[in-house]
């Protein structure tokens, strides 16, 4: 039988407090600073970075916090890009990290791998980009003299129709594409070789910031088209910042660190009992944004997702967050079936939408995810219990959310009671930073939820 939540925690005295974690440098309350890269940690992390990821300083400063030392491992169960894990690892920590977007997935994997000669890596680019720029000169097509006009006489590659469909129209320019899929042959014909992978993650990374037409806001959308970009330049620019950082770190001993494809939902599949010293991790929102669409465009060019049937598995094993990743099957709404916090947000956002008179089937789903979001949340935080060691200690970076219908969602609050219930001790909600929301014209927190796990409940 799923387990309830019933009880509803009150954060007496400092817990309700707005706690600094003093990484954030006296910014934290800005949106735009506290989240920003620094000039100092973008090696490994600049290589590929979800945009809304949040800050390697904020990582470092609940590394300290923990006092995690070289015999706790670290992890992140909902690893994105694998924020925790470099930070842990280049402190010589041991890193874990589960991710259930396999590009995701992908890309922080490599993001780990620096075991690779430099010097291997940029030789094997210079080839690769040697032999694309001989097929594109064959056909009358230079990289750094961009074509004045999107009309050529000569047949350009296109994607597969079914992968193509699962883009945002426009979201690359055929000659772009052209180019990308020339390169990607040719970056291919060495699958297999210990670069390859490096290789792929900076064409993605190639791919979104440089090639595509995409620009990033609050949603991923489309900016100005191009019409011709250089590719394998921009390509080779990215091979050439692998290179940098993977020399600052040759010939030095790290301890291991992995990521594995998985639902965090069902943690302790791929973790042994009692193993895990500290949690540090960032989980999705309930704020009605699609995750897959911000890496759809190089998921679909490189092949990670090919379909909307592999679109729909993927989602199935995401927390869900969003209508459009809700399926008839769903049950985690069941872990929270009695929690009175979430039955009233839940009831208020059903009432607005009757009110104003929303009948889309995704609007009349808005009640059904909240529920969703918070009952996955339950069900992780309950499938992780066994794999942590008695006293370890969990950070949950969580924002507040007002994306249904401008009714208020109190996520870390939330979180926080979720937690209490499952036995964990709440510590203290940190304030990392606040964000103007104009649609309700509120600050919306951004919190961390400290956690601590002393053991199972005798009795």
């Amino acid at each position: 039988m799923t387990p309830t939540l019933t009880a509803q925690l009150s954060l007496p005295g400092p817990m309700a407090a707005h706690i600094e974690p003093a990484a954030a440098n006296g910014d934290q309350r800005s949106n735009d600073r506290a989240n920003r890269l620094a000039v100092e940690d973008r090696a490994f992390h600049d290589w590929y970075r979800f945009v809304l990821s949040f800050p390697p300083h904020l990582v470092r400063h609940y590394l300290d916090d923990f006092n995690v030392g070289p015999e706790d491992p670290v992890l992140d169960p909902f690893c994105g890009t694998g924020t925790t894990v470099i930070e842990a690892r280049r402190r010589h920590l041991s890193g874990i990290g589960l991710e259930a977007n396999p590009f995701a997935h992908f890309a922080s994997s490599v993001k780990i791998g620096w075991e690779l000669s430099p010097d291997e890596l940029l030789l094997a680019a210079q080839e690769i980009a040697h032999t694309a720029l001989g097929i594109l000169a064959a056909q009358g097509i230079g990289d750094n003299a961009p074509f004045a006009s999107p009309h050529m006489d000569i047949p350009l590659r296109r994607l597969d129709p079914e992968a193509e469909r699962l883009l945002l129209t426009n979201s690359i320019s055929p000659l772009p594409l052209h180019k990308a899929l020339v390169l990607l042959d040719c970056l291919n014909q060495h699958r297999g070789a210990r670069f390859y992978q490096h290789g792929l993650l900076a064409l993605a990374s190639a791919l979104v910031f440089k090639i595509s037409n995409l620009h990033f806001g609050p949603e991923v959308g489309v900016g100005k088209l191009k019409n011709d970009v250089p590719v394998v330049s921009a390509w080779l620019a990215e091979i050439a910042n692998m290179v940098n950082d993977l020399r600052t770190v040759a010939g030095e001993a790290y301890p291991p660190a992995v990521v594995h494809l998985a639902d965090a939902r069902n943690a302790r599949a791929f973790l042994c009992p009692a193993s895990i010293a500290a949690v540090i991790t960032s989980p999705p929102y309930p704020n009605e944004k699609d995750y897959t669409r911000t890496t759809r465009l190089e998921s679909v060019i490189l092949g990670f997702v090919k379909n909307r049937a592999e679109l729909r598995s993927l989602k199935k094993t995401l927390l869900r967050s969003n209508t459009r990743g809700v399926y008839v099957a769903d049950n985690d709404d069941a872990w929270v079936d009695q929690h009175p916090e979430i039955d009233r947000i839940a009831k208020a956002i059903e009432a607005r939408r009757i009110e104003l008179g929303k009948n889309s089937g995704f609007e009349r789903m808005y009640a059904k995810v909240t529920r969703l979001y918070f009952g996955g949340m339950a069900r992780h935080l309950a499938d992780l219990r066994p794999v942590l060691r008695p006293g370890a200690q969990l950070a949950y970076v969580v924002g507040d959310q007002a994306s249904y219908l401008r009714v208020m969602i109190r996520t870390g609050q939330i979180l926080a009671d979720i937690a209490q219930t499952l036995g964990y001790e709440v510590q203290r909600i940190d304030l990392f930073r606040t964000r103007f929301a104009t649609a309700t014209r509120e600050q919306l927190r951004e919190e961390v939820v400290v956690l601590r796990w002393n053991g199972p409940q005798e009795g």
